[in-house]
């Protein structure tokens, strides 16, 4: 009797001595100092595009905010949309990050099928940057002016290419919004990634495109290989105050501009994410990034919208209004 009494307590207090040490090694975990390696900064669309040169601005001095390497990584398909599916099947630990523009607010309505929800699969580390699109033309383009190029697109239609940077690209939706607003159908060209658009535009391969002044401002100030027709903003750009907006030549309430936001997988523990943030403010305020900004008619938002709370209901908005544009526009990308 005393030898099973005996061996009911030995069972109970290494029962009770594993699960103490199984609580420790878990608390040892939940405290260890992060990030203990290098973070994966995922960008849908390919190398050399607009969000791949805005995530290798951020990408070294959040490195250094963060103490461990930040690398780029190209995870290119599907209109943008297989790089915040992986993201969002990441483990939730802050090794694995997004960074996207606002195709993130536009996917849920051009795809019928997505395997993510932008609203519920991630956390949201803050807002980047707003930024301003031009209407490029290749450089042998027969026009000259904004009123000439009407004139010319609206003779020709269907003739006239239009690249975009691929289905579900910012590109893409302000090309189309362009077509609309003017009336006439253009025959679209999508790419893989902006680069690629705008290097066939230079190249003479296609005849219109609309796109970041990220990826577009070291070509226009060349002065050489496109031209120029406007800015996509209410107001003129004061690093290019030459070049006029479609508004004001007639393209009432034409306004388009690309905002971007890094996000993490669904789960991702509050401490990380407030260190992702307070790199992300950090990068954001580095003297370099800004001078980067300025150099492509660019600049940071406020800080009050590099928050997880400013993402998240920019976001929702966004959701919402690019849903009613393009369902109206009855556009999809599947």
């Amino acid at each position: 009797m005393n030898l099973k009494k005996n061996w009911k307590a030995s069972t109970l207090l290494a029962a009770s001595l594993g699960a103490g040490l199984l609580a420790a090694q878990t608390q040892a975990v939940a405290q260890a100092p992060w990030p203990e390696k290098t973070i994966t900064m995922v960008v849908p669309y390919s190398a050399g595009g607009p969000t791949d040169v805005v995530a290798r601005m951020l990408a070294i001095p959040m490195g250094k905010s963060l103490g461990q390497t930040v690398i780029v990584e190209n995870t290119v398909g599907a209109g943008g949309t297989i790089a915040p599916a992986r993201v969002a099947k990441a483990a939730p630990n802050g090794y694995t990050i997004l960074i996207h523009h606002m195709g993130m607010a536009t996917a849920p309505a051009l795809y019928k099928k997505l395997n993510y929800d932008p609203l519920k699969d991630f956390e949201y580390v803050g807002q980047v940057m707003d930024v301003p699109m031009t209407l490029l033309s290749r450089k042998d383009f027969p026009a000259s002016n904004f009123q000439e190029l009407l004139a010319y697109v609206k003779t020709n239609k269907d003739k006239v290419t239009l690249a975009n940077a691929g289905i579900g690209a910012v590109s893409q939706l302000c090309g189309m919004l362009f077509a609309h607003q003017i009336g006439v159908q253009l025959t679209t060209v999508p790419y893989k990634g902006a680069g690629p658009a705008l290097n066939d535009l230079m190249g003479g391969q296609v005849d219109l495109l609309c796109d970041q002044t990220t990826q577009t401002a070291p070509v226009i100030k060349d002065g050489n290989r496109v031209k120029v027709f406007g800015v996509t903003t209410p107001k003129r750009l004061s690093s290019m105050p030459n070049i006029p907006t479609l508004d004001e030549q007639g393209l009432k309430g034409f306004d388009v501009k690309v905002w971007h936001g890094i996000y993490a997988p669904k789960g991702t523990p509050p401490a990380v994410m407030e260190k992702l943030n307070t790199a992300l403010r950090a990068a954001l305020q580095d003297d370099m990034v800004k001078h980067r900004f300025a150099e492509l008619s660019t600049e940071a938002v406020p800080m009050d919208k590099v928050t997880p709370e400013a993402l998240r209901t920019h976001l929702a908005a966004e959701t919402e209004k690019w849903g009613k544009v393009i369902r109206a526009a009855g556009v999809q990308a599947d």
